[in-house]
């Protein structure tokens, strides 16, 4: 049995929801970013147990179709941009469309939908988030960085980066030194 988690994105995150699961004798196949693949079939009164559990630390177990779609493509996003070393060989709409097996301009509707937002800017957003963490381990250059989340120069890069941050990548580069150097002073 597959029961889907919205804002399960980080590896903590799956060690709480397989936590949740061994505290309610569920044998779980699976646990992976927005998803659980359980053996047997679970009650309902396992059902709400587990869904106030979770919910205690912030995730939400889903059950309607189109919020289950929703937080598939979300999880396609956050794991090619946050865990994958790989860069899609294909443009990100036929990869989402390629990994989830629907029509990308179908997923696009329904995200814009449901979160408000489109895809791209989705991506987007997770891309420069990327970046941010990127530049604060100081271990790749910004040419380096910018091959790494898909992105056609430097330029293309610092020009998303300041429009979704306000500041240059090296401006924000200063200012996470700054902060690291004033906590080593303390």
């Amino acid at each position: 049995m597959k029961l889907y988690v919205k804002y399960m994105v980080s590896l903590r995150c799956k060690l709480m929801v397989k936590h949740e699961l061994e505290k309610l004798g569920l044998h779980y196949i699976s646990v992976e970013l927005g998803m659980i693949e359980i053996r047997e079939d679970i009650s309902e009164s396992q059902k709400q147990e587990l869904k106030s559990n979770l919910a205690v630390s912030g995730l939400e177990l889903l059950d309607d179709k189109k919020s289950i779609l929703v937080d598939k493509i979300k999880n396609v996003i956050i794991e090619m941009i946050h865990y994958s070393d790989e860069v899609p060989k294909v443009n990100y709409s036929d990869y989402i469309a390629e990994k989830l097996d629907y029509d990308y301009t179908y997923l696009s509707n329904l995200f814009s939908e449901v979160k408000g937002i489109t895809i791209q800017h989705f991506i987007i957003q997770h891309k420069i988030e990327r970046a941010k963490e990127l530049i604060l381990y100081n271990q790749l250059n910004l040419t380096e960085i910018a091959y790494k989340l898909h992105y056609s120069s430097v330029s293309h890069l610092s020009n998303q980066f300041k429009k979704v941050t306000g500041h240059t990548p090296t401006f924000y580069k200063k200012i996470g030194q700054k902060r690291k150097s004033n906590l080593e002073n303390m």
